[in-house]
């Protein structure tokens, strides 16, 4: 096993699109170590020139007199692509030459889909059908292609999981268009300290001196980090089979228990806001009609393909009983203070690193 991974990207062509997002940083990093195998080339495709920018000019500070193996890495196979994955030609001009892509690319804050639906549709669901497009049209020997997708794709009630849902749909097509790449997904819920998720703002709040904002006493949320994340892609990278979906089977917690883990006993109130547009009171990563085509698999959770023509091996159970929810075994509020303390979230951490480079 440990051979299998180490040899994982050996000599691979890699695209990531959206690479300089939260995940996409710290899955750069971790293929830039060379953990699972030696990548001949890491190309960061993104339309945010300042980010790709900032991204070359810590990797020359931080590991030029540091760590040489990785500063030689950045040097040697990282390149950075200006380009948006709604644009049919930057996405097939981006692909040429490239053996595994990471569709990271997306627009996954709940209320900004919901006041601007067709921005959604157009990176979230355009973007992935332009993937499939340029493999199939420019007959690309892609060999993988591995969608990012999100809870919110579960029984979806706001835009971002409705564009996300046909995301996983369009992709696992993808293995009918073109049947030499393999399209495979992960799915996985609320990621600890990402950019734009709730404990950034928390930590902020209570430097602040409080109030801390809750939407509602009862949400739940998986609690993952972006390393986590990242071992996920990695593992379905090596074992997923075509249009199969990957889940990680992690701990959940209710949000006023992470708050209150945080404030740690200072004089700080919380306030319930009341829930945002689209924003759903508990994660599903595994539906019910799902669950029947779910099995347990080296502490990850796989969904076989919805489509019969995919479906020309046989899952071994026992299959899951019911859906997958956040709502169900939630840690206890000193298991999430523990949490906290271990993943160094805590507001007098001085780790804490908004962007997760020190979830580790």
């Amino acid at each position: 096993m440990a051979e299998a991974r180490k040899k994982l990207f050996d000599s691979k062509r890699i695209l990531i699109t959206g690479g300089t997002g939260s995940l996409g940083k710290v899955l750069l990093r971790r293929l830039l170590s060379d953990d699972a195998g030696k990548p001949a080339q890491i190309v960061v495709f993104s339309r945010d020139e300042a980010k790709q920018h900032q991204i070359r000019v810590e990797y020359q500070h931080r590991y030029a007199a540091t760590d040489e193996v990785i500063y030689q890495n950045f040097r040697e196979r990282l390149s950075f692509r200006i380009g948006d994955v709604r644009d049919y030609a930057s996405v097939s001009a981006a692909l040429h030459g490239v053996d595994i892509v990471f569709n990271a690319a997306a627009l996954k804050q709940v209320p900004t889909c919901e006041y601007f639906p067709y921005e959604a549709v157009q990176t979230n669901i355009v973007g992935a059908e332009n993937i499939v497009r340029a493999i199939r049209d420019l007959k690309l020997p892609v060999e993988t292609v591995v969608g990012i997708s999100t809870d919110k794709a579960v029984k979806p009630v706001n835009v971002m999981g409705m564009t996300k849902s046909i995301q996983e749909r369009i992709l696992s097509c993808g293995n009918l268009a073109v049947p030499n790449t393999r399209f495979i997904m992960v799915r996985y819920g609320n990621v600890l300290a990402s950019r734009g998720s709730v404990i950034p703002l928390f930590h902020e709040q209570i430097r602040n001196g409080g109030p801390v904002t809750i939407t509602h006493p009862d949400m739940t949320r998986f609690l993952l980090s972006l390393d986590e994340a990242v071992d996920l892609i990695f593992t379905a990278v090596r074992k997923a089979r075509r249009g199969e979906t990957f889940i990680p089977r992690v701990p959940s917690a209710r949000m006023v228990d992470v708050a209150s883990a945080l404030i740690a006993g200072r004089p700080i109130d919380i306030n319930v806001t009341g829930i945002r547009p689209g924003e759903k009171l508990h994660e599903i990563l595994v539906s019910e009609e799902e669950s029947q085509r779910t099995v347990a698999n080296d502490g990850v959770y796989v969904i076989g393909p919805i489509l019969p023509e995919l479906q020309q091996y046989e899952m071994i159970g026992p299959f899951l009983k019911k859906e997958y929810s956040s709502e169900f075994d939630v840690m206890t509020p000193d298991q999430v203070i523990k949490l906290m303390i271990r993943r160094k979230l805590m507001v007098d951490e001085k780790q804490v690193e908004i962007e997760g480079e020190f979830l580790r």
